[in-house]
């Protein structure tokens, strides 16, 4: 099938769906989207600044002589519903190759109770410094805080030379932070060993003085930076 009939367009709505790898049968990509869009993501037509790995994918599954699969995994939702949906399978599946997590992922994400009950009973922070603030909930579980705050992010580089710590925040508690002492293109030059990122900065810093870290650790990140349903990973406590 290469795309709905008409007739099934307007009944679908808004639906989720994952692209599987039939080489192995690993989910690589969870979207949401109406009309035609799951096949013009199999088809890889969906333009994008950032390609990322997810195109990558789908081109190597199609070199290989294979079709992307799919399953709709709900449809006929509302746009609101659907993110819902649409974060709760990013959480479930490990490693995809979503560029950012799902709606609400960063504060309403898969928890374990006892980090829910940690969360809400944090003291909110009180911020003396001018700081970048990272959300680190998919990268944290795979490398070090250090290598999953420091790398790469699209940002302001002029701005975020102005910075005086870069905070790591998990399920809205801090849980590291850093003083960085250089932003620099995240190249393979500049990060040996990371995959290049175009685009995308990263840095090179220091963990930050006891003194400081006592200030921020384990602290809940106040109310006015955690807005609901928002994705971006990137927040400054400064304009």
């Amino acid at each position: 099938m290469q795309s709905f009939p008409t007739e099934v367009i307007d009944k679908l709505k808004t639906y989720v769906y994952r692209l599987i790898d039939p080489r192995n049968g690993e989910t690589f990509y969870v979207g949401k989207g109406k009309g035609n869009r799951v096949f013009a993501h199999i088809r890889a037509e969906i333009e994008t600044d950032d390609p990322g790995e997810k195109l990558k994918r789908i081109h190597e599954i199609r070199a290989a002589g294979f079709d992307v699969a799919h399953v709709i995994h709900r449809h006929g939702l509302g746009d609101p519903t659907a993110f819902d949906v649409e974060a709760a399978l990013i959480d479930a599946y490990p490693g995809l190759t979503n560029a950012v997590n799902g709606s609400g992922s960063n504060e309403f994400g898969a928890m374990h109770a006892q980090e829910i009950v940690n969360k809400y009973q944090a003291v909110p922070a009180d911020f003396q410094h001018r700081a970048i603030v990272i959300n680190v909930n998919r990268s944290a579980t795979e490398t070090s805080l250090y290598e999953a705050t420091r790398y790469a992010w699209k940002i302001d580089a002029k701005k975020a030379k102005r910075a005086e710590l870069v905070i790591a925040v998990r399920h809205g508690l801090i849980v590291a932070v850093f003083i960085a002492e250089q932003w620099l293109p995240a190249t393979a030059d500049n990060f040996p060993g990371r995959e290049p990122v175009p685009g995308r900065f990263g840095f090179i810093g220091v963990e930050a003085p006891d003194i400081i870290r006592r200030m921020y650790i384990a602290k809940r990140l106040p109310d006015e930076f955690r807005k609901q349903g928002a994705a971006n990973p990137i927040k400054y406590t400064y304009r």
